[in-house]
């Protein structure tokens, strides 16, 4: 039977590792087994491996540092890590650990990471593989914009819509930039597509060749043009995190005779030849009036819990989480 290692927490800050315990309870519950194990790290660094993720027994769990971590992940030979950590650090480093521990896991590995999440670097190498990209600029604290509105300034390398204006004049960009720098040390701004729709689309393999799933689309329109941070995550009045991209009329699947499917699904299969990505690619589009799409971002990770958005995808091209998850494992332990 396959051993599988959930690595959760952040080393970064509560929120990061509270959004990726929200994920990683989802997954454990779906398409946990008896033999799974759990690595969490907490914001001060320390690792627990807790008989699982309720608070009882994170507490329960007596803390280690790096040597200790590496020398109980070395005594519990993993055969597989299933990736749960969505901070920087948790994308691209703690991967990282992982290749020098000789453990595979499923998902892409950190440079891939690293290139998505940051947004210029992301979009440059999408638009050198033919991909439409909204023409954009880089600006560090004090330097001057020069695109004129309507522009979208966000963080150069944060998730989640954080930090995320909508520009129409001018006289708006220093309240803009201001919120952007609170997240990050550059600001991208992009021209505006106008809406337009805007979906996401996932990409498998599976080992049979490249495999568009089907879309998934959220409102914008005049009165609310752009996602925000509000449109994705919240906390409730007990403060327990909570997904609000998932609410009624929040997200839907686009039937795939629609006409823009075939041109969303060419440019995110460009998309993940061009970030190399691997198992699975998520990437973000907006959809202009004439139904061009324009790349905006890619997230390529997948918690596995039935709410992320590529086993959403999944099932509805008929491919069930637990098979989703399986398929995937098996490729990652035949890595080696």
């Amino acid at each position: 039977m396959t051993r599988t290692l959930h690595l959760v927490g952040s080393p970064t800050d509560e929120f990061f590792a509270d959004l990726s315990r929200l994920y990683a309870r989802g997954a454990l519950s779906a398409v946990g087994g008896p033999d799974d194990a759990v690595a969490h790290v907490s914001p001060d660094g320390r690792w627990r491996f807790p008989r699982d993720l309720s608070p009882e027994a994170l507490e329960a769990a007596p803390p280690v540092d790096l040597a200790g971590a590496v020398g109980h992940l070395t005594a519990l030979a993993p055969d597989v890590m299933i990736p749960q950590m969505f901070c920087p650090a948790g994308m691209t480093a703690y991967r990282g650990l992982f290749d020098v521990l000789g453990v595979p896991y499923v998902g892409n590995p950190p440079e891939v990471m690293a290139a998505s999440m940051v947004k210029p670097r992301a979009n440059a190498l999408v638009a050198a593989a033919g991909v439409d990209v909204p023409e954009s600029e880089v600006l560090a604290p004090g330097e001057p914009p020069s695109l004129p509105p309507p522009v979208v300034v966000k963080p150069a390398d944060a998730d989640n819509s954080v930090g995320t204006t909508l520009v129409r004049a001018a006289g708006q960009y220093p309240e803009a930039l201001a919120a952007a720098f609170e997240h990050s040390s550059s600001a991208l701004v992009q021209t505006f597509v106008p809406a337009g729709r805007e979906v996401r689309c996932g990409v498998l393999d599976l080992g049979r060749g490249l495999e568009c799933l089907p879309l998934e689309e959220y409102p914008v329109g005049d009165l609310a043009p752009i996602r925000g941070e509000a449109d994705k995550l919240a906390r409730s009045d007990s403060g327990e995190l909570g997904l609000v991209a998932k609410g009624e009329g929040r997200a839907w699947i686009v039937d795939p005779s629609d006409p823009v499917v075939d041109a969303v699904w060419e440019a995110s299969r460009r998309c993940y030849a061009a970030l190399g990505c691997r198992d699975y690619g998520l990437f973000d589009f907006r959809i202009d009036p004439d139904g061009r799409p324009w790349f905006l971002e890619a997230g390529p990770y997948c918690s596995f819990s039935p709410s992320s958005v590529v086993a959403t995808m999944a099932a509805a091209g008929g491919i069930e989480l637990p098979t989703l998850f399986s398929d995937l494992v098996a490729r990652a332990v035949a890595r080696g």
